[in-house]
């Protein structure tokens, strides 16, 4: 079973892996990912065997970009030649690998579909997966060539119709029916509705031989310490006869339980070509840039549709006059927003907006980054802005302190390049003045300016920055008080106000004076309690009874990287060379010093050793947009300073094309050398700052 990959980034295709000698668990551990502007994607290994719960052909979303079902898991399928039957799928069960085709497999790979290249003798068989764009709706497509005899083909579909973030048993009931467009799957009576899954299969002939298949093995969630097993439902089998080159195409296509409308499989050659079409609009901005088309093509997966409730006004019977009595009316509005991160995470606030820059600035994407700050915007409460979205609804979640900041900071950042300041003085301004006024005053959470005009938040119950893992009751990283990033936000989100403010046509002076007072009393009482002249960086945070947290993290680097920063110079460079020289690695910066007593090289284990070490030591990429934006900034810019960036970004633009889900970069890597990709294979966030970080350190 010992084999060899080379692996290298196909100029027109993407990612490609050449098998040829490497060890099968080595390509166990490359993954891919397509995914749709509903939620929706399918993604496995690049042999095809599934190894999280969360992999599939095709995972749908009932409430885009919610609500999302796994319901095509995988195929198992085989070629009869003549007295010979060979395998195409590969399976894990426990204490075996079977079916074997990962021992045809030649090639692997990914462009606008993921293609599998088995070699059976003199016969060729590509196997190709493609997603639609708009709809939740999967092709798999076997191309046959160099056909010497009629062979015989047969597709046995497995569907799990869950919840993606549960598993499957034979203890539930599935039902399938047959009609004369193909298979409609449903779950039976008493199951939590899925949807309605139709398989069609034109020239195929279905032999119903209902089976359920047990335990199903998912390597990735036993290393988790999750449940790690599954059963899946095969309603029968799928059989044509080849007799000459050409193609076979399975679709899957999953809608809502009460949908009754049939589904008409389209041209797949329309279909590849809209989905190239699509690509090619992503990477122009690149202008021919290879790794830079790479990086926006990877960040356009984040990028997905929400239905929101569109709240207006209009006057009673239509008509303009001012004395008629006003009506609020509601309409669903399709909005764009990021998820931040596949396979597991929905569109979070913080994420979006660290996110927003990179993914939809730089590409130029202005009117879904309008989107994004609308849909969010919108739904801002007590001047807060929702960190995420339910997973099952469109209710917002309010956890975050630092979110509404981070909001504030890419609102400006849109107007800088769009210069639409009808849409932002009239729809986005009054929501960032209110997040100012209730932060100052006093909002949810505790959130409030402290008499030193810091902010303050929380309290031992609450997690309110992006370090906040929890398990149970135990709290891993304690940081309500005054956390030293959100005071940097804090500072830059005043001072961004106050530029605006100073520079309009309608200056309201009342309140730019105010701000400019408060801006001065943050940067002085920011440098007085962060500093640590011991140490020569800045503390982590101020807990609410004075106790200084002088733990070396990376938040610092935010007070250095920001638009505004309230330290000077000097002390900006110290921030930028302690970070550097303790907390950097090729793929980010780790959370904690390998000098802390608390440090932990390594997330794996249980769910609860897995977020003790989130954020004691592991690295997170995202980090490497703010550090390389500081380092340049303490240099210079200087031409010297740009070319050391770039060796900074080199490894995660490598990891890119050879580790993990190709053509994404993951969520976490482990603090300790050889720093393997963890958490997230593909994270919203590590690819947008990655995009900010390219553009930065070119010359």
């Amino acid at each position: 079973m010992a084999m060899m990959i080379q692996q290298k980034t196909d100029d027109k295709a993407g990612s490609r892996v050449d098998v040829g000698g490497m060890p099968l668990e080595q390509l166990l551990e490359k993954e891919w990912l397509l995914v749709n502007t509903r939620g929706g994607y399918a993604s496995s290994t690049v042999v095809g065997c599934n190894t999280r719960r969360y992999h599939g052909l095709l995972v749908g979303s009932l409430n885009p970009p919610v609500n999302r079902v796994m319901a095509l898991s995988n195929c198992v399928e085989s070629v009869v030649i003549g007295p010979g039957k060979f395998n195409l799928a590969t399976c894990e069960f426990p204490d075996i690998i079977t079916p074997d085709g990962f021992l045809r497999l030649k090639r692997f790979t990914k462009d606008t579909g993921a293609h599998f290249y088995y070699e059976l003798g003199d016969l060729r068989v590509t196997k190709s997966v493609y997603l639609f764009r708009d709809r939740d709706t999967v092709a798999v497509v076997y191309d046959f060539a160099e056909v010497g005899q009629p062979i015989e083909f047969e597709i046995r579909p497995f569907v799990a119709m869950r919840d993606y973030h549960s598993l499957q048993k034979s203890s539930d009931r599935i039902l399938c029916t047959a009609d004369s467009d193909g298979l409609i799957i449903r779950n039976g009576p008493g199951a939590p509705a899925a949807g309605r899954l139709r398989l069609s299969y034109p020239c195929g002939i279905f032999e119903s031989e209902p089976q359920w298949w047990f335990n199903f093995v998912y390597r990735c969630d036993r290393e988790r310490g999750q449940d790690f097993s599954e059963d899946l439902f095969s309603p029968g089998i799928i059989r044509y006869r080849v007799d000459s080159a050409g193609k076979v195409v399975l679709w899957a296509d999953l809608s809502t339980a009460d949908n009754q409308e049939s589904f008409l499989p389209p041209d797949i050659e329309y279909v590849i070509r809209q989905l190239r079409e699509h690509r090619e609009e992503v990477i122009a901005p690149a202008k021919g840039d290879k790794q830079l088309g790479e990086l926006f093509a990877a960040g356009d997966q984040f990028v997905v549709r929400r239905m929101t409730e569109d709240r207006g006004q209009r006057t009673e019977n239509g008509t303009k006059n001012a004395e008629c009595r006003i009506q609020k009316i509601e309409q669903r509005t399709e909005r764009a927003t990021i998820l931040a991160g596949y396979p597991w995470f929905a569109d979070w606030g913080r994420d979006s907006f660290i996110s927003l820059p990179g993914l939809l600035l730089a590409t130029k994407r202005f009117d879904e980054a309008k989107s994004v700050l609308l849909t969010f915007a919108e739904a801002a409460k007590d001047g807060v802005i929702p960190n995420c979205f339910d997973d099952y609804g469109g209710e917002a979640h309010f956890n975050s302190v630092d979110a509404s900041l981070w909001f504030i900071n890419s609102a400006f950042s849109w107007l800088a390049v769009t210069g639409e300041e009808q849409v932002f003085r009239s729809r986005l301004l009054p929501v960032i003045i209110s997040i100012v006024e209730n932060y100052q005053k006093g909002t949810m959470f505790g959130i409030h300016a402290d008499k030193d005009g810091l902010l303050t938040e929380g309290d031992a119950r609450t997690q309110l920055t992006w370090m906040d893992a929890k398990f149970n009751d135990i709290v891993f990283t304690p940081r309500f008080g005054k956390p030293v990033e959100v005071n940097a936000l804090w500072y830059n989100a005043n001072m961004l106000l106050v530029q605006y403010l100073a520079e309009g046509a309608q200056v309201n002076g009342e309140l730019l004076g105010v701000l400019r007072r408060r801006v001065y009393t943050i940067r002085e009482n920011f440098n007085r309690l962060f500093w640590n002249e011991t140490w020569g960086w800045l503390n982590d945070c101020i807990l609410p009874d004075g106790t200084t947290d002088v733990t070396l993290r990376p938040n610092q680097i935010f007070a250095v990287s920001l638009p505004y920063s309230a330290l000077t110079p000097a002390r900006q460079k110290a921030v930028v060379e302690i970070v550097e020289k303790k907390l950097l690695t090729p793929y980010g910066l780790r959370t904690l010093s390998p000098d802390d007593r608390r440090y932990h090289g390594r997330y794996t284990g249980s769910q609860m050793q897995r977020d003790e070490a989130y954020h004691q030591g592991t690295v997170w990429p995202y980090l490497m947009g703010a550090f390389v934006e500081a380092y340049l900034k303490v240099n210079g810019f200087s031409k010297d300073s740009k070319k050391k960036a770039r060796q900074f970004i080199e490894p995660l633009l490598k990891q890119m094309r050879e580790e993990g889900c190709l053509g994404q970069i993951c969520e976490i890597y482990d603090g300790d050398p050889p720093h393997k990709p963890k958490g997230c294979f593909a994270q919203a966030w590590s690819v947008a700052e990655m995009i900010r970080a390219y553009l930065l350190a070119q010359e």
